[in-house]
């Protein structure tokens, strides 16, 4: 086997990418409100991070995924 037959795109999918960046963008926030005490805005970004995930899977599961039917990887 060659190692482009085995390379399973190492999470380069559209699925992965919104995981990623929501849950990025949750821990971001979740940090300047843990540093401005806002309580509240850290448990919502706390949410956002499961949202994330969810997302995540949610789009891997409707095709969006590394082996998705609905994503074509990019040629190197």
């Amino acid at each position: 086997m060659s190692a482009e037959s085995t390379d399973q795109g190492h999470g380069h999918s559209p699925a992965a990418w919104t995981a990623v960046v929501v849950m990025l963008l949750a821990f971001l926030i979740g940090t300047v409100a843990f540093w401005l005490d806002w309580a509240w805005l850290v448990w919502a970004s706390a949410g956002l991070l499961v949202v994330g995930a969810l997302l995540g899977w949610i789009l891997a599961k409707a095709g969006y995924g590394v082996n998705g039917d609905k994503y074509v990887p990019k040629g190197h």
